[in-house]
């Protein structure tokens, strides 16, 4: 029975079937009777490993093809009206143009298989922060991750009712099956038949060839940033790449902070802390993305729109986030890792020995093994995931989903710098704030070996892939957006954790430690403790941060509060060279704040 009567929906899922041709249509409900009956189909198929239910309870492994492993910016697409609407962050393609590519491609893509019409929530079902997504996929896999996260019930449904609004989201692996055809372990379509497309004028996904991720689990950075951002531009709030938490003292004071980091800084290790302040505690409402709107009392209220945790493993460990692993103990996908010779999951810098097992690859392995060429040959892929429930993470705040959301009291932003930035600073005033968020920067990683010979790569907000129309538009939705708040906009702050001596030695721990540094920020916007001028911003006055029970020689401690104004000039100049390219979409409130920078560097 079709759960439904919205004509509106009714007359897609038509569309889309007619174009697809599916053997059958399933309309899913999120029950564990369809998680568990779609696992067992896919363990028979060979799709999915069942890991061993001591070690591991109801959890499975999955391993993609090669070519199919991660995010494809370069098939990802911004399909606006207008081309300058789209902006220089992002691939742009004539929206009708690319409709007429990729129906081609949809015609008879289903063949063979089930189409899946899946109903979710982005956010608790019912907040007035959430919004409903139907996703139709032909990959079972992405049903299964859906319903961890995202949050896919009948209820979706009933609040959508029979005349609601909902965000399409079309996904096809683009492998259809002739009669008879044995199907591949992981089916997808080859990369120049890749396409993740947004068209955010008419809020709607199409996504098709690939099976991985964020391509395929179309609720995530597709909706909950792309196409939310344009939204969010539109209706007057935020869809921002920003973890939540509550940080709360001995007097049971509660502060929340919401933080953008880029790549690699240690946004889940933040996210899910261990304080190592006596008396405060850290609990996560959210490790990836923030919705925010304001609320009747001026505040600006934040929900966690997913419903899980969808982590790299590589790196995740005891030592550095034991919660995070704790999160994927029970209950968890695993896509991409090495499948232990006792039907456990493993991989790289996860803390723990492996005799051995299977790769990513699915082919024998044990560690040190070396390829034809003597290079060490990796288990686990460097992008390989965790699927967790957030509800299984030991230090979920009881306000995760909270319709209402929970007050942000502090915007962090940050980057991995060897030099020139401080641990900490805070922003004279919110706008300085936007500017310290346009130019959140990074030291290229070998990673990045397309960036040339740049010193920074710069990630405004950490959204640069995830902005879904003109950057220059959304920096000043920023400032628009602190000039509605006015006295309620949360406090900004910028920190890096990753200074380091001459030598390259780590001049701060980092990990649990770095509550000190929140602590700091909370005594900030509670007017507990003043603070020092410097021409970046304001800076803890020597003896505020507790460095109690840390092993901090002094001149370290100066080498990271040290503020080097030529270096700074220097990272202005970067980043006067990056803004350019925004051209006259570049708010004028952020060439002020480098100009009054300038000024105070001297």
């Amino acid at each position: 029975m079709i759960p439904t009567k919205n004509a509106k929906l009714l007359a897609w899922v038509a569309e889309v079937e007619a174009m697809c041709t599916p053997d059958q249509v399933v309309w899913c409900d999120g029950s564990t009777e369809e998680y568990d009956r779609l696992m067992v189909e896919m363990v028979a198929t060979g799709m999915a490993i069942k890991l061993n239910e001591k070690l591991r309870p109801n959890s499975f492994a999955f391993n993609s093809d090669p070519s199919d492993v991660a995010r494809v910016e370069g098939r990802t697409y911004i399909a606006s009206v207008k081309e300058e609407d789209a902006g220089p962050t992002n691939n742009w393609i004539d929206p009708n143009e690319l409709k007429e590519i990729m129906k081609k491609l949809y015609t008879g893509c289903m063949k063979g298989r089930t189409m899946y019409v899946i109903p979710f929530s982005m956010g608790p079902v019912g907040s007035p922060i959430a919004k409903v997504g139907i996703e139709i996929t032909d990959s079972p896999y992405v049903v299964v991750n859906m319903h961890i996260m995202a949050r896919v019930s009948t209820k979706v449904l009933e609040v959508l009712g029979d005349d609601g609004e909902f965000i399409p989201c079309l996904h096809s692996i683009g492998s259809p099956l002739e009669p008879g055809q044995e199907d591949s372990r992981w089916p997808c379509a080859p990369i120049e038949k890749k396409y993740i497309a947004h068209f955010p004028e008419e809020n709607l996904i199409w996504s098709y060839g690939s099976g991985y991720g964020g391509n395929a689990l179309l609720g995530k950075k597709c909706l909950a940033l792309r196409i939310a951002s344009a939204m969010a531009g539109r209706e007057g709030w935020m869809a921002e790449h920003m973890l939540i938490l509550r940080f709360t003292n001995p007097e049971g004071k509660q502060f929340h902070i919401a933080a953008a980091f880029p790549s690699a800084c240690g946004k889940t290790n933040l996210a899910m802390l261990q304080s190592t302040v006596p008396g405060w505690k850290v609990e996560t409402i959210g490790d990836d993305i923030a919705w925010m709107k304001q609320g009747d009392d001026g505040k600006l209220y934040a929900i966690n729109p997913e419903a899980g945790f969808f982590g790299v493993a590589p790196g995740t460990a005891e030592y550095s986030n034991p919660m995070a692993l704790a999160s994927c103990r029970k209950d968890a996908i695993f896509t991409n890792v090495v499948v232990t010779d006792d039907g456990d999951v493993w991989w790289e810098d996860m803390g723990v020995e492996c005799t051995g097992g299977t790769d990513w690859k699915n082919n024998p392995w044990k560690p040190g093994m070396k390829d034809e060429a003597g290079n060490v040959i990796k288990g686990a892929h460097p992008n390989s995931r965790f699927t967790a429930r957030a509800e299984l993470c030991p230090v979920i705040c009881e306000d995760w989903e909270n319709p209402a959301g929970v007050p942000i009291d502090i915007f962090v932003f940050g980057g991995k710098r060897s030099t020139t930035i401080p641990l900490v600073h805070e922003a004279f005033s919110f706008d300085q704030g936007v500017y310290m968020g346009a130019t959140a920067s990074s030291e290229p990683t070998a990673a990045a070996l397309d960036l040339g010979n740049v010193s920074l790569r710069f990630d405004p907000f950490a959204m640069t892939p995830f902005i879904g129309y003109h950057a220059g538009d959304y920096m000043q939705h920023w400032f628009d957006m602190g000039d509605k708040l006015g006295e309620n906009a949360p406090r900004c702050f910028y920190v890096n954790w990753f200074r380091k001596t001459d030598d390259g030695k780590w001049l701060w721990p980092g990990f649990g430690e770095n509550s000190r540094v929140l602590k700091w920020m909370c005594d900030r916007v509670e007017g507990k403790v003043e603070a020092r001028e410097t021409p970046i911003g304001l800076m803890p006055i020597d003896g505020d941060l507790s460095l109690d029970g840390l092993d901090i020689p002094a001149e370290d401690w100066a080498e990271l509060m040290k503020v080097d104004s030529d270096l700074f000039r220097a990272t202005l100049v970067d980043a006067r060279a990056y803004l350019a390219k925004f051209g006259d979409k570049l708010p004028a409130r952020i060439k002020k704040q480098m100009d009054e920078l300038e000024a105070r560097l001297g």
